[in-house]
Protein backbone atom coordinates (compact mmCIF):
# COMPACT_ATOMS: atom_id res chain seq x y z
CA UNK A 1 0.00 0.00 0.00
CA UNK A 2 2.85 2.51 0.89
CA UNK A 3 4.60 1.69 -2.14
CA UNK A 4 1.46 2.53 -4.31
CA UNK A 5 1.08 5.81 -2.82
CA UNK A 6 4.90 6.35 -3.35
CA UNK A 7 4.22 5.43 -6.97
CA UNK A 8 1.13 8.11 -7.58
CA UNK A 9 2.98 11.19 -5.45
CA UNK A 10 3.35 13.61 -8.49
CA UNK A 11 7.30 15.09 -9.25
CA UNK A 12 8.10 18.77 -8.73
CA UNK A 13 8.35 18.99 -12.04
CA UNK A 14 4.54 17.86 -13.04
CA UNK A 15 3.06 19.83 -9.87
CA UNK A 16 4.64 23.18 -11.89
CA UNK A 17 3.70 21.96 -15.05
CA UNK A 18 0.09 21.18 -13.74
CA UNK A 19 0.21 24.79 -11.80
CA UNK A 20 1.18 26.64 -15.48
CA UNK A 21 -1.78 24.79 -17.00
CA UNK A 22 -4.10 26.13 -14.65
CA UNK A 23 -2.41 29.39 -14.80
CA UNK A 24 -2.12 29.90 -18.82
CA UNK A 25 -6.25 28.71 -19.09
CA UNK A 26 -7.21 31.31 -16.69
CA UNK A 27 -10.52 33.18 -18.04
CA UNK A 28 -9.56 36.58 -19.45
CA UNK A 29 -8.87 38.63 -15.92
CA UNK A 30 -8.74 35.95 -13.72
CA UNK A 31 -5.38 34.66 -13.50
CA UNK A 32 -5.12 36.14 -10.05
CA UNK A 33 -7.87 34.67 -8.72
CA UNK A 34 -6.78 31.39 -10.38
CA UNK A 35 -3.18 31.72 -8.98
CA UNK A 36 -4.47 32.39 -5.47
CA UNK A 37 -6.25 29.02 -5.58
CA UNK A 38 -3.24 26.80 -7.10
CA UNK A 39 -0.85 28.80 -4.18
CA UNK A 40 -2.98 27.15 -1.51
CA UNK A 41 -3.49 23.80 -3.02
CA UNK A 42 0.53 23.63 -3.97
CA UNK A 43 1.21 24.58 -0.62
CA UNK A 44 4.92 25.34 -1.42
CA UNK A 45 5.65 29.00 -2.24
CA UNK A 46 8.97 27.76 -3.98
CA UNK A 47 7.01 25.90 -7.00
CA UNK A 48 4.22 28.41 -6.89
CA UNK A 49 7.14 31.11 -7.91
CA UNK A 50 8.34 28.71 -10.52
CA UNK A 51 4.75 28.05 -12.05
CA UNK A 52 3.82 31.84 -11.48
CA UNK A 53 7.28 33.21 -13.36
CA UNK A 54 6.75 31.05 -16.34
CA UNK A 55 3.27 30.82 -16.85
CA UNK A 56 2.45 34.78 -16.12
CA UNK A 57 4.56 36.71 -19.07
CA UNK A 58 2.77 33.94 -20.94
CA UNK A 59 -0.43 34.63 -20.25
CA UNK A 60 -0.42 38.47 -20.30
CA UNK A 61 1.75 38.63 -23.92
CA UNK A 62 -1.79 36.57 -24.98
CA UNK A 63 -4.04 38.49 -23.78
CA UNK A 64 -3.19 41.64 -24.58
CA UNK A 65 -2.92 43.00 -21.02
CA UNK A 66 -2.88 47.00 -20.41
CA UNK A 67 -1.26 48.26 -17.39
CA UNK A 68 -0.81 52.41 -16.25
CA UNK A 69 2.49 53.72 -16.94
CA UNK A 70 3.93 54.48 -13.68
CA UNK A 71 4.26 57.79 -14.32
CA UNK A 72 0.90 58.38 -15.28
CA UNK A 73 1.54 59.34 -19.48
CA UNK A 74 -0.41 56.50 -20.66
CA UNK A 75 -1.00 52.89 -20.86
CA UNK A 76 1.12 50.01 -22.26
CA UNK A 77 0.21 47.04 -24.16
CA UNK A 78 1.90 43.77 -22.95
CA UNK A 79 2.58 42.40 -26.34
CA UNK A 80 5.04 40.27 -27.95
CA UNK A 81 5.42 42.91 -30.57
CA UNK A 82 6.57 45.62 -28.14
CA UNK A 83 8.41 43.13 -25.83
CA UNK A 84 12.27 44.59 -26.13
CA UNK A 85 13.67 42.17 -23.35
CA UNK A 86 12.37 40.39 -20.00
CA UNK A 87 10.05 42.80 -18.45
CA UNK A 88 10.55 45.75 -21.18
CA UNK A 89 7.89 46.74 -23.46
CA UNK A 90 7.90 49.39 -25.94
CA UNK A 91 4.74 51.98 -26.75
CA UNK A 92 5.21 53.27 -29.66
CA UNK A 93 3.04 56.02 -29.43
CA UNK A 94 4.97 57.68 -26.82
CA UNK A 95 8.16 56.27 -27.80
CA UNK A 96 9.07 54.96 -23.97
CA UNK A 97 9.74 51.64 -22.38
CA UNK A 98 7.54 50.03 -19.78
CA UNK A 99 8.72 47.90 -17.33
CA UNK A 100 6.52 45.32 -16.20
CA UNK A 101 6.02 42.89 -12.82
CA UNK A 102 4.38 40.10 -14.82
CA UNK A 103 3.40 37.98 -11.94
CA UNK A 104 1.83 41.76 -10.17
CA UNK A 105 0.77 43.06 -13.50
CA UNK A 106 1.73 46.28 -12.58
CA UNK A 107 4.41 48.57 -14.75
CA UNK A 108 7.48 49.00 -11.90
CA UNK A 109 9.14 51.89 -14.57
CA UNK A 110 9.60 53.92 -17.46
CA UNK A 111 11.96 55.04 -19.41
CA UNK A 112 12.60 56.82 -22.65
CA UNK A 113 13.66 54.71 -25.96
CA UNK A 114 16.65 54.50 -27.25
CA UNK A 115 17.38 55.51 -30.82
CA UNK A 116 17.88 51.61 -32.04
CA UNK A 117 14.72 50.68 -30.35
CA UNK A 118 12.49 52.69 -33.07
CA UNK A 119 12.14 53.03 -36.45
CA UNK A 120 13.72 55.34 -38.73
CA UNK A 121 11.71 58.57 -39.46
CA UNK A 122 10.48 57.34 -43.25
CA UNK A 123 8.58 54.10 -41.39
CA UNK A 124 7.27 56.33 -38.43
CA UNK A 125 5.37 58.20 -40.67
CA UNK A 126 3.56 55.30 -42.03
CA UNK A 127 3.35 53.84 -38.33
CA UNK A 128 2.32 57.31 -37.34
CA UNK A 129 -0.50 57.87 -39.90
CA UNK A 130 -1.60 54.06 -38.97
CA UNK A 131 -1.74 54.71 -35.18
CA UNK A 132 -3.70 57.75 -35.25
CA UNK A 133 -6.44 56.31 -37.59
CA UNK A 134 -7.03 53.12 -35.59
CA UNK A 135 -7.11 55.02 -32.46
CA UNK A 136 -10.52 57.05 -33.88
CA UNK A 137 -11.57 53.70 -34.49
CA UNK A 138 -11.07 51.94 -30.83
CA UNK A 139 -12.05 55.32 -29.43
CA UNK A 140 -15.02 55.18 -31.61
CA UNK A 141 -16.55 51.44 -31.18
CA UNK A 142 -14.48 49.72 -27.81
CA UNK A 143 -15.13 51.41 -24.90
CA UNK A 144 -11.53 51.43 -22.82
CA UNK A 145 -10.15 50.30 -26.20
CA UNK A 146 -6.12 50.23 -26.00
CA UNK A 147 -4.54 50.23 -29.25
CA UNK A 148 -0.91 50.51 -30.69
CA UNK A 149 1.36 49.99 -33.83
CA UNK A 150 4.52 48.28 -34.54
CA UNK A 151 6.94 48.20 -36.87
CA UNK A 152 7.73 44.28 -36.55
CA UNK A 153 10.08 43.74 -39.45
CA UNK A 154 12.29 46.54 -41.33
CA UNK A 155 12.82 49.10 -39.05
CA UNK A 156 15.76 50.87 -40.13
CA UNK A 157 14.74 51.13 -43.62
CA UNK A 158 15.31 54.33 -44.64
CA UNK A 159 13.70 55.27 -47.41
CA UNK A 160 11.09 53.93 -50.68
CA UNK A 161 12.54 50.34 -52.28
CA UNK A 162 12.23 47.94 -49.26
CA UNK A 163 9.63 45.84 -48.05
CA UNK A 164 8.61 46.73 -44.10
CA UNK A 165 5.94 45.39 -41.69
CA UNK A 166 3.45 46.85 -39.42
CA UNK A 167 1.20 45.31 -36.39
CA UNK A 168 -2.02 46.42 -35.39
CA UNK A 169 -2.87 45.55 -31.80
CA UNK A 170 -6.37 46.22 -30.18
CA UNK A 171 -7.47 45.20 -27.16
CA UNK A 172 -10.57 45.82 -25.16
CA UNK A 173 -11.15 44.27 -22.11
CA UNK A 174 -14.62 44.06 -19.59
CA UNK A 175 -14.16 42.74 -16.18
CA UNK A 176 -16.78 42.89 -13.93
CA UNK A 177 -16.76 39.48 -11.69
CA UNK A 178 -19.30 40.86 -9.27
CA UNK A 179 -21.78 40.07 -11.53
CA UNK A 180 -20.18 37.22 -12.43
CA UNK A 181 -18.88 37.72 -16.18
CA UNK A 182 -15.31 38.52 -17.90
CA UNK A 183 -14.65 39.00 -21.38
CA UNK A 184 -12.31 40.26 -23.91
CA UNK A 185 -11.54 41.59 -27.81
CA UNK A 186 -8.04 41.22 -29.06
CA UNK A 187 -7.38 41.53 -32.94
CA UNK A 188 -3.87 41.79 -34.18
CA UNK A 189 -3.31 42.69 -37.92
CA UNK A 190 -0.12 42.06 -39.71
CA UNK A 191 0.32 44.79 -42.47
CA UNK A 192 3.20 43.94 -45.38
CA UNK A 193 3.96 47.32 -47.38
CA UNK A 194 5.41 45.22 -50.86
CA UNK A 195 7.48 47.97 -52.13
CA UNK A 196 8.13 46.41 -55.33
CA UNK A 197 4.67 45.15 -56.22
CA UNK A 198 3.36 48.44 -54.93
CA UNK A 199 0.54 46.49 -52.47
CA UNK A 200 -0.41 46.66 -49.04
CA UNK A 201 -1.29 43.19 -47.79
CA UNK A 202 -3.19 42.63 -44.74
CA UNK A 203 -4.01 39.85 -42.51
CA UNK A 204 -5.74 39.39 -39.24
CA UNK A 205 -6.70 37.07 -36.20
CA UNK A 206 -9.61 38.00 -34.37
CA UNK A 207 -10.20 36.30 -30.74
CA UNK A 208 -13.53 36.69 -28.48
CA UNK A 209 -13.02 35.22 -24.69
CA UNK A 210 -16.02 35.48 -22.61
CA UNK A 211 -16.76 34.19 -18.71
CA UNK A 212 -20.03 33.77 -17.23
CA UNK A 213 -19.91 32.02 -14.06
CA UNK A 214 -23.37 32.87 -11.90
CA UNK A 215 -25.02 29.50 -11.01
CA UNK A 216 -22.83 27.35 -13.80
CA UNK A 217 -19.58 27.97 -15.56
CA UNK A 218 -20.05 29.03 -19.51
CA UNK A 219 -17.06 30.10 -21.55
CA UNK A 220 -16.75 31.48 -24.87
CA UNK A 221 -13.31 31.51 -26.92
CA UNK A 222 -14.08 32.64 -30.60
CA UNK A 223 -11.78 33.31 -33.44
CA UNK A 224 -11.83 34.52 -36.68
CA UNK A 225 -8.76 34.93 -39.26
CA UNK A 226 -9.11 36.82 -42.62
CA UNK A 227 -6.96 38.70 -45.38
CA UNK A 228 -7.42 41.70 -47.60
CA UNK A 229 -5.08 43.70 -49.69
CA UNK A 230 -5.00 47.43 -51.30
CA UNK A 231 -2.64 49.90 -52.76
CA UNK A 232 1.05 51.10 -51.09
CA UNK A 233 -0.19 55.07 -50.74
CA UNK A 234 1.18 57.77 -49.11
CA UNK A 235 1.34 56.92 -45.51
CA UNK A 236 -1.75 59.19 -44.61
CA UNK A 237 -3.99 57.65 -47.65
CA UNK A 238 -2.44 53.97 -46.78
CA UNK A 239 -3.92 54.47 -42.84
CA UNK A 240 -7.65 55.51 -44.18
CA UNK A 241 -7.88 52.40 -46.21
CA UNK A 242 -6.03 50.44 -43.81
CA UNK A 243 -8.02 51.72 -40.83
CA UNK A 244 -11.39 51.11 -43.18
CA UNK A 245 -10.49 47.67 -43.84
CA UNK A 246 -9.88 46.47 -40.12
CA UNK A 247 -13.14 48.63 -38.98
CA UNK A 248 -14.89 46.77 -41.92
CA UNK A 249 -13.90 42.98 -40.82
CA UNK A 250 -14.38 43.52 -37.69
CA UNK A 251 -17.65 44.91 -37.54
CA UNK A 252 -18.58 41.66 -39.77
CA UNK A 253 -17.53 39.64 -36.32
CA UNK A 254 -19.60 41.67 -34.10
CA UNK A 255 -22.42 41.32 -36.40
Amino acid sequence: MAEEEEESELSDKQKVEIAKWFLLNSPPGEIQYVAKDVKLILNDDGLFNEAASEAFPLYNKSHFIVLPMSDRSGDVLVTSFGELEDNAYLDPRTAQVAIVDHVKQVCTGVRPAQDEELATAYIEEFRFSLDAEILKYVEDVYPKGVCSVYCVNGKDTEGPGSDFELAVVISAARHSPQNFCNGSWCSVWNIVFKDEQQTVEVKGKLQVAAHYFEEGNVQLDAKHECKDATLFQAPEDCALALSSIIRHHETELHI
